[in-house]
């Protein structure tokens, strides 16, 4: 895997992936790297539910975010706990399987955080 990130100006930022794709950022106003840096924790554990429910009846998945940082620099991620969202006929064990196993196994974003980041999760049926 290979990018580059490039400064634009003022506090504003372009991630570039070897296919060209951007994401733009600004350390101030957002999204921040480290907000994308949640974000993309959420995103990469949202694919392994999303996949793990193929061949189940729903119609809808997200996560809300919540996370701490360490106070002063570094200010890493200390805590973050995903809430996950999902619309369908979903047993709420089987879900909540799906979600411990993307932490445990598949997530490589949440995986690649520090050790002594704790990561929690709840499942929410709808």
């Amino acid at each position: 895997m290979q990018g580059r990130v490039e400064w634009t100006g003022g506090k504003g930022l372009v991630g570039i992936n070897s296919k060209g794709d951007r994401i733009e950022m600004d350390w101030d106003d957002g999204p921040s790297p480290m907000q994308i840096t949640l974000q993309m924790v959420g995103a990469c554990s949202v694919v392994d539910v999303v996949v793990g429910l193929k061949d189940r009846d729903f119609t809808k998945v997200w996560v809300e975010l919540d996370s701490t940082r360490n106070d002063v620099p570094p200010r890493y991620f200390k805590s973050m706990h995903l809430e996950f969202h999902i619309e369908g006929d979903i047993p709420q064990k089987l879900a909540e399987r799906l979600v411990d196993k993307a932490f445990e196994k598949y997530c490589s974003v949440s995986n690649s955080l520090r050790s002594d980041c704790e990561i929690t999760s709840s499942v929410v049926i709808h």
